[in-house]
Order: C-alpha cells, then structure tokens, then sequence
C-alpha cells in the first residue's frame, strides 16, 4: 500500500486574530505596548502587521458572527470567545528589555515558563483578558 501524497507547501501563518469588547481600547494597547502599525482601522476590524511577514487581527466582538457578502465573494461567520491565547516571537537579547516596559506600563506578567529547549516565555493579559504570550527561540525547534 503507498502512502498518500504529501499536501501542497504551506508558507507561514498570514493571520490571526482576537476579538475585543472595546476595540478602540484594545487596538490602543497593541499599538502603545508593541508599536504595532495598522493596515486597516474600522469600527469593526483594526488590522496590525506584525514583522512585515503577518498580519494580527483585533475584531469588534460580536461584528463577525454574520457572514459578510459583497460583490467580490463571501467571508464566512466567525467568533472567537473565550481564554485565547496569542504568542509574539522575541529576541532572547531582548527579554529583559521586555520586562522593564512591562513593569514600566504598569502590566503585570501573569507567568513565566523556562522550555527544555532553552527558550522563555513572558504572560500577561491583554485589556479582554487574552493571554498573550512573548517568546525567545528555544519553545519548539
């Protein structure tokens, strides 16, 4: 019996998203803490780009339930509700750094974690209560 044929090369992750209950509010907190620049800002949606190579979605919660349908296509209903978890890639050289402007805004680190593999991991929570996650290399490979 052969094996199935390998799937077509995935490039990288192009997006992902959070859902906030005061967009305004939120999108502020990315924009102040991390520096993020926005590509798109609506009441429903602020678009962020992360490392020219990804983009961080911060949706208005409850504006995506419905599915939006326009002349160019349809984009399937989605929400996200709940614990969510994001993690930002960190130069290790840059932990420390990252721990003073934390500290220095007022934003407690809610977990520390040391990986086998070397790497480190900062928690804190962002205005909606999502975990997000800073990261040295060293978590996976």
């Amino acid at each position: 019996m052969s094996s199935p044929p390998s799937p077509p090369r995935i490039d990288g992750l192009l997006e992902t998203s959070l859902y906030a209950r005061d967009l305004a509010r939120t999108a502020a907190f990315y924009r102040e803490l991390f520096g993020f620049k926005a590509l798109v800002d609506t009441p429903r949606l602020v678009a962020f780009e992360i490392a020219s190579r990804s983009v961080f979605l911060v949706f208005q919660a409850g504006a995506t339930e419905d599915d939006v349908v326009d002349g160019r296509g349809k984009i399937p209903g989605h929400e996200g509700v709940g614990r969510l978890h994001l993690a930002l890639s960190i130069a290790k050289e840059d932990l420390d750094a990252w721990r003073r402007r934390l500290f220095e805004r007022g934003i407690e680190i809610v977990g520390e974690y040391r990986w086998p593999r070397g790497g480190v991991s900062l928690y804190i929570r962002d205005p909606d209560g999502a975990l997000l996650e800073l990261a040295t290399p060293g978590l996976w490979w």
